[in-house]
């Protein structure tokens, strides 16, 4: 008899863990890997499982695809370890005709930017190849976070087999998807693409998993699936442990079979001590073809409320609008900040912007700063924010707390690497690129967390993005913009721009766009400031004539200043007649040099509508 066919009058039980065992084994590695070369230890475990009564089990090769495999450099070998994976398995299970399921498993987390959907479908095309010439008796697709990516690799492999598929999606949250959507319609808009069963596996404990699926309709045609965790992870000794009796395992499974869940197995942290329990628990009983809904009850998510600024992207597509970097101090001494803070925004910038620890070197917090200046002298903040610096959690939680703090202009960047900064032997994080966050704040923006759950509110946050034009070949640069303003970039703020060439040439190069680009320009100080910068800053290049001028005011301090704002005024000149975004850099607190490039930024302007003014009269 068939698999689907079982599961019409059955409740079939699943294996568990592979990764669980080989990792209890100090095993640590490349577990597809041993397919090849300890395909002894892989058939003794699947044994293990068929002996513990499990009616079905899945092939090692969760991570046997090219994406995965290439952090060992065995990306090469995809066929060969699918090959081996499907051979073993079906080894073991022909004694007792046992199922075997061909394991696919998702590539895309939050992070989207890693893998397109026509990548993900190459990579999972190169995988189900060898694993259907395998003759499984289905496929299993199994922790997939990213919906997106589950409905397309159902979409395909539908196309490209009759044989069952099992498609199984992970949750941070019981019952809600990363991208926010209720199990419940996921589970069935995966039915209607084709998914033979349809389930969840991974992430939450039985606990979670039961309350997830009270929610879970019965599907028409397909059958639901669950494999649950051991328990929620801890850490013991600098190893992962899940701690759960699997007497509680086997009756989280009879209650799973109470949801309508005909197909149960394990996933992380679970044994073949796990599978006797749900065996024993099961056995006997019939599949439940009617339940009782827990009815979703709706979280209202109240909109953010009115802002109390035009948002900086609308007011550059108006009229100019000027923003000054002053960088938080290194130091613990901070009222010529907030002296500077307040002669900026007293000179008419319309926002003080503070990186988040510029060059990997540690600052005040511009979280504080910002609240500080904004509640004490009500400057509007705009503030910085690196992927390198805070992991999803800690994302996560800086932006709620900005949005409490009512500061919703920010920037997010990638983040300098550790290595350049003040503590080299630092953790750099990125947990996601710049791309991804930009998705992940609108996210916010529409009152989802990261993780997909509700946050009874929505955030306002405008976001920037970073533009480096100081390029070879800057139409590949433009193209990085784009992906930009497709993941939320709301307007741009480029490096400092040293030439009224380079100013033009990107005026050419984005004048297709109708996303506001603010020019960066930043007062030299010395020869010596201008050539650290030349040199050994990334992202910044000067001209040959820039550091000439530099060079020839010497040691005289009082002339570089003069020369480095008048090198500045020249660029605000070619700048403010392309664009009418100016994003000033203030160097080393000097906050007296862009206050006086404020001024004649307002004085460019002021002039223009005199003569704008005069030209009506006159006619």
């Amino acid at each position: 008899m068939k698999l689907l066919d079982r599961l019409k009058t059955e409740v079939l039980t699943a294996d568990g863990a592979m990764g669980t065992l080989l990792y209890a084994e100090g095993l640590d590695f490349c577990y597809e890997q041993l397919n090849i070369e300890k395909p002894d230890t892989i058939q003794e475990i699947h044994e293990q499982y068929i002996h513990a009564g499990a009616d079905i089990i899945q092939t090692n090769t969760y991570s046997a695809n090219s994406y995965k495999l290439a952090r060992y450099g065995l990306e090469h070998r995809v066929k060969e370890f699918n090959e081996a994976g499907i051979e073993i398995a079906k080894r073991a299970a022909a004694p007792g005709g046992q199922f075997v399921l061909g394991t696919i498993g998702g590539i895309r987390s939050i992070r989207k930017s890693d893998a397109t959907i026509d990548e993900v479908l190459s990579i999972v095309q190169q995988q189900a190849d060898p694993l259907l010439a395998g003759n499984p008796d289905g496929l299993l697709l199994e922790t997939y976070y990213d919906f997106e990516e589950l409905t397309a690799v159902v979409k395909h492999l539908r196309q490209q087999t009759d044989i069952p598929l099992i498609a199984q999606v992970s949750m941070h949250d019981p019952g809600v998807l990363q991208n926010g959507l209720q199990l419940n319609d996921a589970l069935h808009r995966l039915e209607d693409l084709g998914a033979d069963v349809v389930g969840v596996n991974c992430r939450l404990g039985p606990y979670h998993t039961i309350q997830a699926f009270e929610g879970v309709e019965l599907p028409k045609k397909a059958f639901l699936s669950a494999f649950p965790n051991a328990s929620l992870l801890d850490v013991e000794n600098g190893r992962i442990v899940y701690v759960s009796e699997t007497d509680y395992y086997g009756r989280a499974a009879r209650l799973l079979r109470d949801e309508g869940v005909r197909l149960i197995g394990g996933c992380c942290g679970t044994t073949p001590a796990h599978i006797v329990a749900v065996k024993s628990q099961l056995a006997d009983l019939a599949p439940v073809t009617q339940k009782v809904v827990v009815p979703h009850k709706p979280i209202v998510i109240r909109d953010a409320e009115p802002p109390r600024y035009e948002p900086l992207y609308l007011k550059a597509k108006r009229e100019r609008t000027i923003l000054v970097e002053l960088d938080t101090p290194r130091h613990l001494e901070t009222e010529n900040y907030f002296e500077g803070a307040r002669q900026l925004q007293e000179a008419g910038a319309h926002a003080v912007t503070m990186a988040d620890n510029s060059l990997a070197s540690p600052r005040i917090s511009n979280l504080a700063m910002a609240s500080l200046v904004k509640h004490q002298d009500d400057i509007r903040p705009l503030v910085h924010i690196t992927c390198r610096d805070h992991n999803l959690i800690g994302l996560q939680s800086h932006l709620m707390g900005l949005d409490a703090l009512g500061i919703h202009d920010v920037l997010a960047v990638t983040g300098d690497p550790t290595k350049i900064g003040d503590f080299p032997g630092a953790t750099d994080v990125y947990d996601v690129s710049s791309l991804e966050l930009f998705q992940l704040i609108k996210k916010l923006n529409d009152g989802i967390s990261f993780s997909g759950r509700p946050l009874r509110k929505k955030a306002s946050f405008s976001v920037a993005g970073a533009f480096n034009p100081n390029v070879r070949v800057i139409d590949r640069a433009v193209k990085r913009l784009e992906k930009k303003i497709e993941c939320g970039a709301d307007y741009f703020i480029t490096q400092p721009v040293y030439t009224k060439e380079k100013i033009i040439e990107i005026h050419e190069a984005v004048k297709h766009l109708d996303t506001p680009i603010f020019i960066g320009i930043m007062p030299l100080t010395t020869i010596r400031n201008a050539e650290f910068l030349h040199h050994e800053v990334p992202g910044i290049k000067l001209s040959d004539e820039v550091l000439e001028r530099m060079r020839a005011c010497g040691d005289n301090w009082e002339a570089a200043t003069a020369e480095g704002i008048l090198i500045a005024q020249e660029l605000i000149d070619t700048a403010a007649s392309l664009f009418n975004g100016i994003y000033l850099i203030t160097p080393f607190l000097r906050y007296d040099m862009t206050v006086e490039l404020v001024h004649y930024i307002n004085q460019i302007d002021a002039t223009a509508e005199r003569e704008v003014h005069h030209a009506t009269s006159t006619n």
